[in-house]
């Protein structure tokens, strides 16, 4: 078994000595793609379809390049090589050896996501649906976010939340100042019972100062 600092090597060899360019299997289907094959947009960026969708050395050097560009889960990573429309066994084989080596580690990429999230005063259900989003396993996902919440995060950020819009419609009705806070937790998605809560303390408490 080879280490992770020898197959970067490797990785980094094959990027400085590419092959040359075979002119006779130009344009050939399944294996070099014309050029309105090669080149497909998504999110507005154009990448390359596999020349040899078997070839498990082009799908490690493709999935290599995007780890580059990007920090990415197992399920994005699958995501996106199945756009490259590489085998889908050469695929898990691809993906299998580079959380091997730890180039992918879901655990860590959803700590960071959930970090990201509470950042932004998101609810448990908000980071996992982002997780989700981002390629992460829903049931890792899930136990990740309970974690969280167990340590009181998603409560923090509903209260930072609401001292956030109100301080933002200070002078604004009090039922106008609930109507937002609660719109604004629905779409981070908090839990209904949490909002609930700095709504009557925040909000309600006004009413009668």
């Amino acid at each position: 078994m080879i280490s992770a600092e020898e197959f970067l090597s490797s990785h980094e060899q094959m990027v400085r000595e590419p092959s040359a360019p075979n002119s006779s299997n130009r344009d050939v289907p399944g294996k070099h793609p014309t050029k309105e094959r090669r080149r497909k947009l998504s999110g507005g960026f154009a990448y390359s379809v596999a020349a040899d969708s078997h070839d498990e050395d082009e799908c490690k050097e493709s999935a290599l390049r995007l780890l580059d560009a990007a920090a990415r889960s197992s399920g994005s990573l699958r995501d996106k090589l199945v756009e490259r429309e590489y085998d889908a066994e050469v695929i898990d084989r691809v993906v299998a050896r580079l959380e091997e080596l730890g180039l992918i580690d879901d655990e860590e990429y959803a700590r960071n996501v959930i970090r990201s999230c509470t950042a932004r005063m998101m609810g448990a259900r908000g980071v996992i649906r982002e997780l989700v989003r981002k390629g992460v396993p829903r049931p890792l996902a899930e136990r990740m976010v309970r974690e969280t919440a167990q340590a009181g995060v998603f409560e923090d950020c509903a209260w930072e939340l609401g001292r956030t819009v109100a301080k933002k419609n200070a002078g604004k009705d009090v039922e106008v100042c609930k109507r937002r806070f609660w719109s604004a937790g629905g779409r981070k998605g908090h839990a209904p019972e949490d909002l609930r809560a700095v709504s009557d303390e925040l909000f309600l408490r006004r009413i009668y100062e």
